[in-house]
């Protein structure tokens, strides 16, 4: 069976982006965001620690927002370090947050009032709640998940057949820089060397760069924005089924002709 043909139609404006994905020539899918609305799950901070909670094992970071962060304890640098099982974490990963049940260890003894703390959104803040944070950052690439300050390789679980899971795991342990955890996502089957290359390359720098910017900056500061909706679709949604990309607006064209001509330069050219 021959796979089926997508196109992406993205029509960008000032106030909403409007995203349009057709398969054989017909809507099947349509995604709106408003500027307003911008989502702030996976941007990353330097917050400072406000106040920290034994009573309730977490504590609150000013990221100068709004609202203070929500920091658990649960979701601490040390949390991860003493996690022997990562595989929920390599599911929640690839949907860019991370949940799981750890041992956690006492905040009072790695948070201190003041303390300044490099932190990822993992949900927006709702009603009276600020934003979740956690200290442990991941940054989604097309066919893998960075994550700094664990060594670790997974695979996603959804890559059910062993062999391409050891496969992948063994492309993964040659190219994976030292003091950074990679799991592969489901995108990822099938996929060679130089995919995971530029894809791990890519994360790589970019993880350099946020850690330059946050130790220059004074907390609190934004330091790593996520992806807009537009380059953020197409590092979820462009496959090799995707015969072509059309935009109408300057700034999202350039954007996502930089990321794929990083990541994956012979898609660029079906960008228009």
């Amino acid at each position: 069976k021959d796979p089926v043909k997508q196109q992406i139609i993205i029509n960008a404006d000032s106030c909403e982006t409007r995203i349009a994905i057709l398969e054989e020539g017909e809507l099947v899918e349509l995604r709106v965001e408003r500027s307003e609305q911008r989502r702030s799950v996976g941007d990353i901070y330097k917050g400072r620690v406000n106040a920290v909670l034994p009573g309730m094992q977490s504590a609150f970071v000013d990221l100068g927002l709004a609202k203070t962060g929500f920091l658990h304890a649960s979701d601490l640098a040390e949390s991860l370090a003493a996690l022997e099982d990562l595989s929920d974490v390599e599911e929640s990963a690839e949907r860019g947050g991370r949940r799981r049940r750890a041992a956690a260890p006492k905040i009072e003894d790695h948070l201190k009032k003041g303390q300044e703390v490099l932190v990822q959104i993992t949900k927006e803040s709702m009603g009276t709640k600020g934003p979740r944070i956690t200290q442990q950052v991941s940054l989604p690439g097309r066919f893998c998940v960075l994550m700094p300050g664990v060594d670790h390789i997974g695979v996603s679980r959804r890559i059910e057949d062993r062999a391409e899971r050891q496969r992948i795991k063994a492309i993964i342990s040659d190219l994976k820089p030292k003091n950074v955890g990679v799991i592969a996502r489901t995108v990822g089957e099938g996929k060679g060397d130089a995919e995971y290359a530029a894809d791990i390359k890519h994360l790589a720098r970019l993880w350099q760069k946020i850690e330059k910017k946050a130790s220059g900056a004074r907390a609190p500061a934004l330091v790593h924005r996520e992806l807009e909706m537009a380059a953020g679709l197409i590092r979820d949604l462009f496959t090799d089924d995707v015969v072509e990309v059309f935009i109408d607006d300057p700034d999202s064209y350039s954007e996502i002709d930089h990321y794929l001509k990083a990541v994956s330069p012979e898609l660029a050219d079906r960008v228009k």
